[in-house]
């Protein structure tokens, strides 16, 4: 894992990429960098393990599945989520090439990162950086779904058994959607937030 090479290509595919040592570090930056904003928040335990939910809605109107919205269906969170002015995710691997590859299961999470926002932050540990775009496929589906189906409860079998994916056909599989960002989309301003720790899965 090299973290200065992966930098160097992420901006050489045009995001925007800011660097921190700490998680705590990071967090400070979103707090101050989006202020006055609609924010939607996909599935992320990263963003959640930061405490944006907390920190972000004292100054914006932040709309998140995993948080209660007063007088909101989860229907209408999700359509103002998609339709917010800022998305705040987590990513489920980055290339030292300079790809980003997400999973997903509902498809809200991989369409935010494509339209719909003034402003996309993807927020990653370094744990999240895999050293070709073959080995962040394979860490995508190996490593991070696995994880997350467990921490939803589904019955899949990478969930029991917690050791790799096996391109299951079950109701509760979560690897429904793979999207590859081989760039900023240009509808949108990207910036990748890196964080010089471990975060989420």
């Amino acid at each position: 894992m090299n973290v200065e090479t992966t930098i160097r290509n992420l901006r050489g595919r045009g995001f925007t990429v800011t660097y921190f040592p700490t998680a705590a570090e990071a967090a400070d930056y979103l707090d101050q960098a989006i202020d006055g904003k609609t924010v939607g928040v996909g599935g992320t335990v990263t963003v959640q393990d930061l405490g944006m939910y907390e920190r972000l809605s004292g100054h914006n109107e932040v709309y998140w599945h995993w948080y209660k919205s007063e007088g909101l269906t989860l229907d209408e969170v999700y359509a103002r989520c998609a339709t917010a002015q800022v998305y705040l995710s987590s990513v489920n691997a980055i290339a030292e090439t300079g790809e980003i590859v997400n999973i997903d299961g509902r498809g809200n999470r991989t369409s935010s990162m494509l339209f719909g926002h003034e402003k996309l932050y993807l927020v990653a540990g370094v744990n999240k950086i895999a050293g070709t775009y073959e080995k962040a496929v394979w860490r995508a589906r190996n490593v991070a779904a696995p994880k997350d189906a467990q921490r939803l409860g589904r019955k899949t079998p990478c969930a029991l058994k917690a050791d790799k994916c096996y391109d299951c056909k079950s109701p509760d599989r979560i690897c429904n959607g793979l999207l590859t960002l081989l760039g900023p989309v240009s509808s949108m301003e990207t910036e990748v937030v890196l964080i010089g720790e471990e975060l989420g899965f």
